[in-house]
């Protein structure tokens, strides 16, 4: 007699930029769910968190999930509650575990993460730590460089500083200095390149330090490189493992939210083609850089590569990778021999490891 499947709760949407990224994301996610011997093992409840943060429960979000697209707010039920977490939606009562598919501040940072600890249930993906570190380009940049991980030069500021003339002109100095141009101003808790501008002067760099400055308190302003784009996932529950190396190649002067999510503006080289002892590099830096951030379960983890030098920088920790029809973490893995159905089955099994 075959056991009663796990109800397994699906979260997506949120109080974030990369909210619609999360929508199709869930989608993939949600696919995964009912192929194979995954429509026998699951039950799926969907959650959706509007961009007030509000919780619905599986009605409401398996609309948004059909229709691909979020609702208005007067399309939400009325009258609408407060902004923000008042507690599980009904019908969610059963959920034994839960599958956060959720992108940027407010799902990707540690926040559901702690939501569901003080739950004491399951939840796929990283910890608290892990979610938090990797989140903000800040503070994962610092654990990186204690961990004598390679990344190229960068500078970190302070939205205040910009309010300032005198303290905006010694800013301005710093990166100049350190970094010269071209350099990439990034909000350093957003990802999907929201938020990211790319300065070739200094009038180009004030205008993009005054964009990320208005989503995040806090930026990181790294040196522009002339490098081939690699990513690698990384899997496991105690014991991680990495993936083929793939390559993101597009049509624009750098990888932006239009390049990542149009469909025809990017293209992906899956294995990518590089010598064997970069591969290698990669997928041991790729697994150091987790255990240097505290991220288990899942990850991806992109770097730059300059092959006229040989060098490798290590770019950032992604701990909620998109998983999108075109998001490289599961077109990373199915390379590797690990199936959509597999993927989020080996996900879910990890979950409290």
């Amino acid at each position: 007699m075959s056991s009663s499947p796990t109800t397994v709760g699906v979260v997506f949407g949120g109080c974030s930029g990369e909210h619609d990224v999360s929508i199709r994301s869930a989608q993939t996610v949600a696919k995964g769910l009912t192929l194979g011997a995954n429509r026998e093992r699951y039950r799926v409840v969907l959650i959706y968190i509007d961009r007030d943060g509000r919780w619905w429960g599986p009605d409401l979000a398996g609309k948004v999930l059909s229709s691909g697209c979020p609702p208005a707010d007067s399309d939400l039920p009325q009258p609408l509650p407060a902004p923000g977490f008042r507690g599980l939606p009904a019908g969610t009562d059963a959920v034994a575990v839960w599958y956060p598919v959720l992108h940027g501040p407010n799902g990707e940072d540690g926040t559901v993460q702690g939501l569901f600890e003080l739950m004491q249930q399951p939840y796929v993906g990283a910890g608290v730590l892990g979610s938090a570190v990797s989140m903000d380009k800040q503070a994962m940049k610092a654990a990186l460089a204690g961990a004598g991980l390679a990344q190229v030069p960068y500078v970190c500021a302070q939205a205040d500083e910009l309010s300032d003339a005198a303290r905006l002109e010694a800013l301005l100095k710093r990166i100049e200095s350190g970094l010269g141009y071209p350099c990439f101003i990034k909000p350093a808790n957003l990802g999907s390149s929201v938020g990211i501008s790319k300065a070739w002067n200094r009038e180009e760099l004030i205008q993009g330090l005054r964009l990320a400055a208005a989503l995040d308190p806090r930026l990181v302003v790294e040196q522009g490189v002339q490098a081939r784009e690699l990513e690698c996932a990384v899997l496991g529950g105690t014991t991680l493992r990495a993936s083929v190396v793939g390559e993101v190649r597009f049509d624009a002067d750098w990888y932006d939210y239009e390049s990542k999510y149009t469909a025809g503006r990017s293209t992906t080289l899956i294995p990518a083609p590089l010598p064997n002892d970069i591969i290698d590099t990669i997928q041991s830096q790729s697994i150091q850089a987790c255990a240097a951030v505290g991220v288990t379960r899942m990850a991806r983890v992109d770097f730059f590569y300059d092959d006229s030098s040989g060098r490798v920088w290590l770019n950032e920790i992604n701990s909620l990778p998109g998983f999108t029809s075109q998001s490289m973490y599961p077109m990373l893995w199915e390379a590797s021999g690990v199936t959509l159905e597999q993927l989020v089955h080996e996900l879910l099994e990890s979950a409290g490891q």
